[in-house]
């Protein structure tokens, strides 16, 4: 019976049609296979058309739902509660994580994440040694604005800090060519142009400053104890930490081979001046500056050099209070200081010198002729111009240096050559270090990624302090230099404008900072408030500024520029 079944099996099977729509054995055409592949065919295009009409309503459906959480999130929050919101929510998801939320517990609870450093320097007795010198010139008290005793309530004791600091804390001081081993990349770092934090910044928009009444640093942790014993030659109240953001150090490779590198670093410290009974007194240059060229070990030191930068008319700010108490009244000044270096007078050496033996041959003792060493030639493998290593660690300090913004008559000429406009910002005090009179503008619109974007595209950038302008306006010699110069000054008012001009120095439109301000800060539902919600979240700040941008285009339309 089995085999008679597989038998009848076999004969049905025989005449099953075939189902890939071939021929059979008997050759007969295909009878139902050419129906079901026209089936599949069909339904192979109906799904081709339908999958991307459900992905467009998906998105659709998640655009809408996002929408409605952001005016949801605008009525709940209003438009600045919306704003800080935002700058929190960086997946723009309106919704905040552990991570996103981290800095508003660090602000509420007082209580950061402690600061992950590298191992600890330990100090090597039989190590080289390192001689720094402190040179300075203070600052020149005319350069200052409220100087004299009495000129707009200055008392004398509120200066007293100032005036009787003229010369170095400490001129001379030995370190341990060990203790620069602060200034040596992570681990992830080590190529020429890596950029890292030495000491990182804690500030940001969110969590504001630092307070202005106090007179003594906190104690140095880590890596911030050789910045704070280097800046104590100075003075013997260095913050290396300063109140405003962005504070820190930070530091590029710019050379490099197998021993050696040359990183190059930027410090944003300041000191008090002042101590009881007088009320506090900072001083801040805008930066300080140098490189060090040190073994990949750090045993070795061959070159250090640190410097507040004097290219500028005006280097430092200065901000004191009238009373012990944060809430007390403030002034504020910027002056300019000619000195304040610190440079090695030679290279590391070791204190002995052993034979093979391990007995000392030669020593240095007190009064006794220094050991001479020979030092070979070095020869970099890799590197990178200084401009170079500069500019990439201000990328790091202000995202806003993405655009690159140039010298006043530099920017000219290059808007001349490019058919561009100039986007330009005239200021108290420096835009891209801490003698700033146009911090919010950095911190806020001019990074913003859409205000970049046009600013890159359709102009030529460029910044200039007052005192600058004013001497070019005065210099005879360069009539069309002064000309420009003079146009900026008709349109400036305090403390900042932002202008837009054409090749030839006209100013085709300008806004002041205040008055920015003042825009910005109304509420989307009051007439002539600027919010916008298209692509992601745009704040109040980015959409005016966007704007004053887009109608110094249209406004220069009318000279023909465009």
């Amino acid at each position: 019976m089995a085999a008679d079944v597989d038998k009848r099996s076999s004969e049905d099977r025989s005449k099953t049609p075939p189902r890939n729509g071939h021929q059979n054995r008997e050759g007969s055409p295909p009878g139902p296979g050419k129906a079901s592949w026209m089936s599949r065919g069909f339904r192979a295009l109906l799904l081709f058309a339908v999958v991307p009409l459900l992905a467009f309503g998906i998105k659709y459906y998640q655009d809408a739902q996002l929408l409605k959480r952001h005016e949801e999130s605008l009525k709940t929050l209003g438009a600045e509660g919306l704003f800080l919101f935002s700058s929190l929510d960086t997946d723009h998801d309106l919704y905040l994580s552990p991570e996103e939320f981290k800095p508003i517990a660090e602000k509420l609870t007082g209580i950061a994440p402690p600061v992950e450093f590298d191992e600890e320097v330990i100090h090597d007795p039989n190590g080289e040694t390192l001689t720094l010198e402190a040179k300075m010139q203070p600052l020149l008290l005319n350069t200052m604005t409220k100087s004299k005793d009495g000129f707009l309530g200055v008392t004398h004791s509120s200066l007293s800090g100032l005036r009787s600091w003229k010369s170095p804390a400490v001129p001379s001081s030995t370190f341990s060519a060990s203790q620069f081993r602060a200034f040596l990349p992570p681990k992830n770092k080590g190529e020429v142009g890596d950029t890292w934090w030495v000491i990182p910044s804690e500030l940001n928009i969110f969590t504001g400053y630092l307070p202005n009444n106090r007179y003594h640093p906190p104690p140095p942790k880590g890596k911030e104890a050789l910045i704070h014993s280097l800046l104590s030659m100075f003075h013997p109240r260095p913050f290396i930490k300063s109140r405003f953001a962005p504070q820190g150090t930070v530091a590029c490779i710019r050379a490099s081979n197998d021993f050696y590198y040359d990183i190059v670093f930027r410090i944003h410290a300041e000191f008090q001046l002042n101590d009881v009974p007088d009320f506090p007194f900072w001083f801040t240059p805008g930066q300080f500056t140098g490189n060090i060229i040190l073994s990949k070990d750090a045993s070795h030191v061959r070159h250090f050099h640190l410097y507040v930068p004097t290219d500028r008319s005006l280097n430092v700010d200065m901000e004191w209070l009238y009373g012990a108490s944060e809430s007390s009244n403030m002034e504020v000044d910027i002056g300019y200081l000619p000195q304040l270096e610190l440079q090695s007078v030679s290279p590391s050496t070791p204190s002995f010198i052993l034979d093979q033996d391990g007995n000392i041959i030669d020593s240095r003792d007190e009064g006794g002729e220094p050991i001479q060493f020979v030092f070979e030639e070095i020869h970099w493998t890799s590197e990178i111009s200084r401009q170079e290593a500069t500019r990439h660690l201000e990328v790091i300090l202000y995202p806003f240096k993405k655009v690159s913004y140039l010298p006043f008559s530099d920017a000219f000429e290059r808007a001349q050559a490019e058919k561009k406009l100039v986007h330009s910002i005239l200021l108290w005090g420096a835009l891209d270090d801490q003698s700033c009179s146009g911090r919010t503008l950095r911190e806020t619109v001019l990074e913003s990624s859409p205000v970049l974007a046009l600013l890159n595209q359709s102009f030529i950038s460029s910044w200039s302090l007052v005192k600058e302008l004013e001497d070019m306006q005065a210099d005879e010699e360069n009539p069309v230099l002064s000309k420009k110069a003079r146009l900026h000054l008709e349109k400036y008012s305090f403390p900042v404008e932002m202008m837009v001009a054409l090749p030839n120095g006209t100013i085709v439109h300008h806004i002041n900072a205040n008055y920015f301000l003042d825009q910005t800060a109304m509420k989307p539902e009051e007439e002539g408030a600027t919010f916008s919600f298209s692509g992601g979240f745009e704040d109040p700040s980015t959409s005016t500024y966007i704007n004053f941008l887009k109608e110094g285009l249209e406004k220069a339309k009318e000279y023909q520029i465009q």
